[in-house]
């Protein structure tokens, strides 16, 4: 079973960075597919960034491109957002989720952005930004 710990979450001004980390344990990690997901108080939770392990492939939201970079030490068994520019509105309890590491790359960038296809999934670390 895989078990996610988010860390990195802060509370910064508009225009600043973040970085948030995802600790996987588990002997999955290595072919799983791990994504970021946000949930800002009100609304749905929301695919941001994710990632096929194996191969490094990366996948964003739109909101995402040109901001946030994903990606991974897989010496750490981990997970990383590197969050650019932070506006306001990216305020939300940020979570990491992974796959059960058996669907591959081509299911992983089809089905990152799902958070009902995606069966681990850490507590959540807190990004505030202010104006």
């Amino acid at each position: 079973r895989v078990q996610l710990v988010e860390s990195g979450g802060d509370s910064v001004q508009s225009g600043g960075s973040l970085r948030l980390s995802c600790a996987a344990s588990g002997n999955t990690y290595y072919s799983s597919c791990v994504s970021w997901f946000r949930q800002a108080p009100g609304k749905e939770r929301e695919g941001v960034a994710g990632i096929f392990v194996g191969g490094g492939n990366s996948y964003y939201d739109n909101s995402a491109k040109g901001r946030f970079t994903i990606s991974r030490d897989n010496a750490k068994s981990t997970v990383y957002l590197e969050m650019n520019n932070l506006r306001p509105e990216d305020t939300a309890m940020y979570y990491c989720a992974a796959d059960e590491g058996v669907n591959g790359r081509a299911w992983c960038q089809n089905n990152w952005w799902a958070p009902h296809r995606l069966v681990h999934w850490g507590q959540g670390t807190q990004v505030t930004v202010s104006s």
